[in-house]
């Protein structure tokens, strides 16, 4: 049951992309039409096939993404939103209600991943689709808009929204290639033998690292943690569960430092158009160094 529901939601996922596809090959003001159709087409046609597909034939689609992008022939269209003026009547019409249908979605995720056995990321796509049925209801849009705007978010978003998918798999092949014992090794010269602090130091400033280099806390968790947290923290008596949440929080700070986490980074500055694409990143570096020292503190006075 829960793999039939997951392969749905990746259905769905992908129909959306290919009807992103759909849509540039559709606009004479593109640019890059036809390169935005394979870009978009491929990728839906990765999300609805792909454990289906051989591995050869989906790496080599990834690559003539990848060349897509690189050649820069994935570019928004003409696809325009609607006018300010709409917009405007629209929030004082509907105010705060708008943001029921954003909060529903990690509510009932969480409720879904908590209280039956269907997990968190079918729980996650359930909520996405209660959301957009709340915000139909809320705004009274028509529903018809619903494949339009997501063509003209993705667009907007552009090939950004692949790395999130990248950099887990790349998280996967580094820890099942042994990269955690390299780490362990290199780390091994440096940090003291026995000294917590150093260990607790080098461990949450690795996460951080080691995250703003692949853009994912959840891909370099792993890594790390069997490279440095085990040997120089946990093993030296700190409580697992302390240096396991801390440890991944540690990686969140890189990940708001890095435009390699795209999703948190880019999209957003892409959104909201913004000249400076990183400028979403120099807002955010200077708290995220404080925050990763206090993990530091927190993790040497609690762990211990």
């Amino acid at each position: 049951m829960n793999n039939i529901l997951l392969e749905t939601m990746y259905i769905l996922c992908g129909l959306v992309l290919i009807t992103c596809g759909f849509y540039a090959i559709k606009d004479p003001g593109n640019p890059k039409r036809i390169g935005s159709f394979i870009f978009w087409t491929i990728f839906g046609v990765i999300f609805m096939a792909g454990p289906y597909m051989n591995p050869t034939l989906v790496g080599a689609s990834l690559l003539v993404m990848g060349a897509l992008t690189a050649t820069k022939n994935v570019s928004l269209g003409s696809l325009k939103n609607s006018s300010d003026e709409y917009r405007v009547a629209q929030e004082k019409k509907i105010g705060n209600k708008i943001f029921i249908p954003a909060l529903s979605i990690g509510v009932i995720a969480f409720s879904i991943a908590q209280f039956t056995k269907l997990g968190g990321i079918i729980g996650l796509g359930i909520g996405a689709i209660i959301s957009l049925i709340l915000t139909i209801i809320f705004t009274k849009e028509k529903v018809t808009n619903i494949p339009y705007d997501s063509a003209r978010m993705l667009q907007q978003m552009g090939p950004s929204v692949i790395l999130p998918q990248l950099l887990g798999a790349l998280g996967a092949l580094f820890a099942k290639a042994g990269v955690g014992e390299v780490v362990a090794e290199i780390m091994g010269g440096i940090i003291p033998d026995g000294n917590k602090l150093f260990g607790v130091i080098g461990y949450c400033l690795a996460m951080a690292i080691f995250t703003i280099i692949m853009g994912n806390a959840f891909a370099a968790f792993a890594v790390i943690t069997a490279g440095i947290g085990i040997p120089f923290v946990i093993n030296l008596g700190a409580d697992p569960a302390v240096v396991g949440a801390l440890g991944l929080t540690a990686g969140y700070c890189g990940t708001l430092m890095t435009p390699m986490a795209a999703n948190f980074n880019i999209v957003p500055a892409s959104i909201l158009e913004m000249e400076n694409k990183n400028g979403v990143i120099l807002v955010q570096a200077p708290i995220a160094g404080t925050l990763l020292i206090l993990h530091i503190i927190l993790m040497y006075l609690l762990a211990f």
